[in-house]
């Protein structure tokens, strides 16, 4: 990578280079570093919920890039699709914590953007590869029909041809994208991609109610997670020229020149709500998308209540059926009654106080493994 590969940044520009008035901020208890309205510098982080923002102060000089962006996706999540998004988030959930509902959620909203590097560039390479051709083979097998004696089928099987290609590759590529975070992957994972199809120049009015999450990656830093990028798009215009349909053991020697550093905000809308212990769990909205992402864990108290008021029903149920039964002793007709409310309470008790216990660890638990 030579020097000009990406861009070098002396002396960063402070937060009114964007146009609008901005305070660096940081959150104390998970260091997310942020651009914030001065209205909202000290709300709680909409990443943990955790803790206040405070100031950075002079540290602010020391973030890893503080250029303002060239580019961003605005929000275009509706209210309609917003509020279907946190119902069906909040809704289907066995004994659910109190808090967790599309009201709290939609009151706790907070705008978000999020940054991403998108790299233009000239590529020069001498590259190859294989490349395969589906075809299909055609065989027969013999099958008796009930009835109707033997019959011959046609069976087809897709099978693929390759062949070695090589060649010299000149292209230009654009919006080629790389991490601006550390933790990009995880949050892509979460809230899917974006489509960058209503990109716009950036617009200071944009920040007029969001954060905007700070790179924690400077483009020399991201610049390895770029290059597998262009070596996927220009693999995918070879299998092309090709007109083949796959492509596979992709090798070239790249050469980069006039490389164009761009950062994009993408948009999110960071919402939470409150566990068992009252402490916050956040949930992460993909302002493009709708896409809902956070924990959603069923309330073990709340189960627990429903399984104790289930067992003190069935011992009053089971006190009363024995009472009978002592009266049934002058009564008959109270004798069998007594019994079977006893029975009826003793068995459905056991199992009535342990299904709310039994569906919350179990939503709880798959919750976990479709997590992972």
């Amino acid at each position: 990578m030579s020097d000009s590969t990406v861009p070098q940044e002396s002396n960063p520009p402070a937060p009114s280079a964007w146009g609008v008035a901005l305070e660096s901020v940081r959150c104390p208890h998970c260091d997310w570093r942020y651009f914030a309205p001065p209205d909202k510098a000290d709300i709680r982080c909409p990443h943990c919920f955790q803790a206040d923002l405070t100031p950075l102060g002079e540290a602010a000089a020391q973030l890893p890039y503080r250029l303002p962006p060239e580019q961003w996706l605005p929000f275009a999540v509706d209210a309609a699709t917003l509020n279907l998004s946190v119902e069906t988030f909040a809704g289907g959930i066995p004994y659910a914590p109190r808090d967790l509902n599309g009201d709290a959620l939609r009151a706790r909203v907070q705008p978000l953007y999020l940054p991403l590097w998108l790299v233009d560039g000239n590529v020069t390479a001498e590259w190859s590869a294989e490349v395969g051709f589906n075809y299909q083979v055609v065989s027969h097998r013999e099958r008796y029909a009930d009835g109707g004696g033997w019959r011959t089928e046609e069976i087809h099987k897709d099978q693929v041809r390759w062949e070695s290609r090589v060649g010299r590759l000149e292209r230009h590529y654009d919006n080629v994208v790389a991490p601006a975070l550390e933790d990009h992957p995880a949050l892509e994972r979460a809230l899917g991609t974006y489509p960058l199809t209503n990109v716009r120049p950036y617009a200071a009015n944009a920040l007029s109610d969001a954060l905007v999450r700070l790179p924690d990656r400077a483009p020399s830093a991201a610049w390895p997670d770029a290059t597998p990028n262009f070596q996927a798009a220009a693999a995918e215009e070879c299998r092309q020229a090709a007109q083949s349909d796959h492509i596979q053991k992709f090798r070239w020697s790249p050469k980069y020149t006039q490389t164009n550093w761009t950062l994009l905000l993408l948009p999110v809308y960071a919402s939470y709500y409150l566990d068992d212990e009252s402490a916050p769990q956040p949930v992460l909205i993909n302002g493009l998308t709708g896409k809902i992402t956070g924990a959603r864990r069923a309330s073990m108290q709340r189960a627990q209540r429903a399984a104790l008021i289930t067992a003190i029903v069935a011992v009053v149920l089971f006190a009363l059926g024995l009472l009978l039964g002592i009266l049934g002793i002058a009564a008959p007709p109270l004798l069998v009654f007594g019994i079977l409310l006893a029975i009826v309470a003793f068995g459905g008790g056991a199992v009535g106080a342990l299904l709310p216990i039994v569906r919350a660890s179990r939503f709880n638990r798959k919750q976990e493994v479709e997590g992972r």
